[in-house]
């Protein structure tokens, strides 16, 4: 028999419900991060906050794909998912590290540097266009990055130097997110991602294992559910709307990670962490609407040429 089709009015349009679910990803994520900091914090190495992060949230999706099936979970992008969870990997190992070891504002501004890794990782390896509004919108969000850690100013920590690379990562795994998103469902991409990244995160980890504190296990179960929801959540929100409606609503990010810094850890953000971020985030937000006005620009050329349109 089949469902019933939904014909009721949405009182929201997809653009709104898109940043919706951006901001409460955001909200998540920031509460991940602060978990992992926790954890640190208390002794226990990234690597292993990383795996268990990870192995939690696969067990979160099992049910889903036990429901789902073989037909709900197959897919003919399984090359891609490979890639992303490659990618991904050095991501969430980095990520981690940086948490570890500087404040949660600095390691969240640094990270707004994704968008713009993701604009040279398309120029270099997709061979895209970029122009000179582009690449100068680029170097304007480096120099914000180096507002914020000041070099030759202040001594340039290890941490923010992995951030930074993590922010690379997470720049070419932006690139593939936004190709997958478009035929594969958000459950089924947080599925892949996690069932093969999981065992890649477990190598690392088995050279420094040893058993976490009982104190701390609550933390870490409670990593699982946050990380599914929130990375649910950011891939529906980008399945919703345009990326250049719903970048600007990253930000909400830092406010996030100031407040449950500022809470759970003492950490104040200074100014000049929070004017790079700014800097970064205007950089981003510009090349964000570049690409789309391109876009839509090239669908209106395409549109000219179809014969019965001249």
């Amino acid at each position: 028999m089949a469902k019933p089709v939904d014909t009721s009015p949405r009182i929201l349009s997809p653009t709104v419900r898109a940043a919706l679910w951006m901001i409460a990803s955001c909200g998540l994520m920031s509460v991940l991060a602060a978990i992992a900091r926790h954890l640190s914090l208390s002794g226990m190495h990234p690597n292993m906050i990383a795996f268990f992060r990870m192995a939690l949230a696969l067990m979160c999706m099992l049910p889903w794909a036990a429901q789902a099936g073989w037909q709900g979970v197959k897919t003919d992008k399984f090359g891609l998912y490979c890639f992303r969870a490659l990618i991904s990997t050095c991501a969430l190992m980095t990520w981690f590290w940086a948490i570890a070891l500087i404040p949660l504002a600095e390691m969240t501004a640094l990270s707004f540097l994704a968008p713009i890794f993701a604009t040279i990782g398309a120029a270099v390896f997709l061979k895209e266009t970029v122009r000179a509004r582009r690449w100068t919108a680029t170097l304007i969000g480096f120099l914000g990055a180096l507002i914020i850690i000041r070099p030759g100013l202040i001594e340039m920590s290890l941490g923010s130097w992995i951030a930074l690379a993590g922010a690379g990562f997470i720049g070419i795994s932006i690139l593939n997110i936004k190709t997958l998103s478009r035929t594969e469902s958000p459950n089924k991409v947080v599925f892949y991602m996690n069932l093969l990244i999981t065992p890649m995160a477990l190598v690392p980890a088995l050279f420094i294992w040893e058993m976490p504190d009982p104190a701390l296990w609550g933390w870490i179960l409670a990593m699982g559910p946050v990380a599914v929801l929130g990375h649910i959540m950011m891939v529906h929100a980008y399945s919703l709307g345009d990326a250049s409606a719903i970048v600007p609503f990253d930000f909400s990010r830092l406010p996030f990670a100031v407040l449950i810094g500022w809470m759970a850890f003492g950490e104040v953000a200074d100014l000049w962490t929070w004017v790079g971020a700014v800097v970064i985030f205007s950089s981003t937000l510009f090349i964000t609407r570049r690409e789309a006005a391109q876009k839509k620009n090239d669908r209106s050329v395409a549109t000219e040429r179809i014969p019965g349109n001249q």
